[in-house]
């Protein structure tokens, strides 16, 4: 039976450092939205089209994992799943198909969110976006964390 981990966080939280671990530990295909979108996207900085490219581009993620944990092959998705809505969603469908599903959350104070982020801006990786202190906030507002009946 395959597993699909899934990665619950913030930007700055350290999804992608965990499932590039996760890829090795557990065999399994690794789906990072951020870094298809930065293979398709001309200019980085544009927020209009990183924010039209994003639903598009994790929804033919979600396909493609959803035939590979049929093959059995473990699947991470590191969307950061912000809301309770969305998780309940992956999950009953990756359930349906037989796979389990792993919700591993990534817990990190804002400040401590922040002083990652603007280290990550001052140098930033392959794959990632410059992320404004303003945004962090933001998003922050709209985050659910997973409630401890998730996590089991």
């Amino acid at each position: 039976m395959a597993t699909l981990f899934l990665i619950c966080g913030l930007p700055g939280s350290g999804k992608t450092t965990l499932a590039k671990e996760l890829e090795v530990s557990h065999s399994a295909l690794r789906l990072c939205p951020d870094e298809w979108i930065t293979e398709i996207i001309a200019d980085v900085t544009d927020k209009v089209e990183l924010d039209r490219l994003r639903t598009p581009v994790e929804s033919v993620q979600w396909e493609m994992a959803k035939r590979i944990l049929v093959l059995g092959i473990n699947v991470i998705l590191e969307n950061g799943f912000w809301s309770r809505e969305e998780r309940d969603s992956y999950r009953s469908q990756a359930e349906a198909l037989g796979a389990r599903v792993k919700l591993i959350y990534l817990h990190v104070d804002r400040d401590e969110l922040w002083a990652r982020l603007s280290r990550r801006n001052a140098d930033l990786p392959p794959g990632s976006f410059f992320v404004r202190e303003d945004q962090l906030d933001l998003w922050s507002s709209w985050f659910q964390p997973p409630t401890a009946d998730e996590l089991e």
